[in-house]
């Protein structure tokens, strides 16, 4: 990418998402230039409405209030459809992305809305309303990603939504104590109530090996979501099956490692390393060649299905 747009969504995926930057670079350049712009703008939206940079408390805040930022997103959404000039590196390099390849503006408005329940400060009481914001802060993300891969099709969108729904329970579980701290909780009520842990308490070493047990859920009701997920890369072009394929896997291994470090998840932030992720390389290569000539399976009724 020599040019400044393709620039800036490079240098934004390269410090906000290490996972996914290495799935990234198996993309076609038009298909990698494309994806990496509309991260550049979700990562973008998120960090206005949190006043940080790259996911990090910003060295000069705006003094605005969360939702005056959330307006202005919402705003500056609109004028991109609107084909309006965008000064902002994030929102003109999501313009060319979202009008270039015809990305209907109820998806970005509705990534919009998940960041309105981090701002109205949402209470998620069933896995149901977990689900409901998985799929704004992340499902939608999945499906304007196969958007972008060609995919229109509504089967392949719900799998793509199914991927984004599993990426965002396996954050969540990685991410418990860092949200607590922030005081974001997206562990269902329900949960924490049988598990006898106060919302207010979550942090304390003496819930450690009880939190352990309902990210241990979380995981394992990710399972079904890749599960279901992997069955719409048989839509996809090859080397976009590939790059999917071992997000796919990446993710997936962050999730297995929470579950196995039990009450010692949060002590460091759980991540992949360059062996695991050469490994899952090859495994993601691999689910991509098995899916030009296996037939998927039905996706599963039980599955939450996103919003029509």
């Amino acid at each position: 990418m020599t040019d400044k747009l393709g620039q800036h969504a490079a240098q934004t995926i390269a410090v906000g998402s290490k996972s996914f930057a290495t799935a990234a670079k198996l993309f076609d350049p038009a298909t990698r230039r494309s994806a990496l712009m509309l991260y550049a703008w979700c990562r973008h939206c998120d960090d206005v409405i949190d006043d940080q940079q790259l996911g990090f408390r910003a060295q000069e805040t705006t003094g605005e209030s969360s939702e005056t930022r959330l307006n202005e997103l919402r705003h500056l959404t609109r004028r991109a459809y609107a084909g309006e000039p965008m000064q902002s590196p994030a929102f003109a390099a999501f313009q060319e992305v979202a009008l270039g390849h015809g990305i209907p503006e109820r998806y970005p408005q509705a990534h919009l809305n998940g960041f309105a329940m981090d701002v109205a400060q949402r209470r998620y009481v069933t896995l149901d309303d977990t689900l409901d914001y998985c799929y704004h802060v992340a499902g939608v993300v999945g499906i304007m990603m196969a958007w972008i891969m060609g995919a229109r099709d509504e089967a392949t969108l719900d799998r793509a939504c199914d991927l984004g729904l599993a990426f965002q329970l396996t954050n969540i579980a990685r991410d418990i104590i860092e949200d607590a701290h922030i005081g974001r909780c997206y562990l269902p009520a329900q949960w924490l109530e049988e598990a006898g842990i106060p919302r207010q308490e979550m942090t304390a070493p003496r819930h450690r090996e009880a939190l352990a047990g309902l990210a241990r859920q979380l995981i394992e009701r990710a399972e079904p979501y890749y599960d279901s997920a992997r069955g719409g890369l048989t839509a996809l072009p090859p080397r976009c099956a590939w790059a999917i394929g071992t997000a796919h896997g990446v993710y997936r291994e962050i999730g297995i490692k929470v579950k196995a470090h039990g009450a010692r998840a949060w002590d460091t932030r759980i991540s992949t390393g360059k062996v695991d992720k050469a490994r899952l390389l090859g495994l993601g290569l691999a689910h991509a060649v098995a899916s030009r000539w296996q037939k998927p399976a039905p996706r599963p009724s039980g599955l939450w299905q996103r919003p029509a």
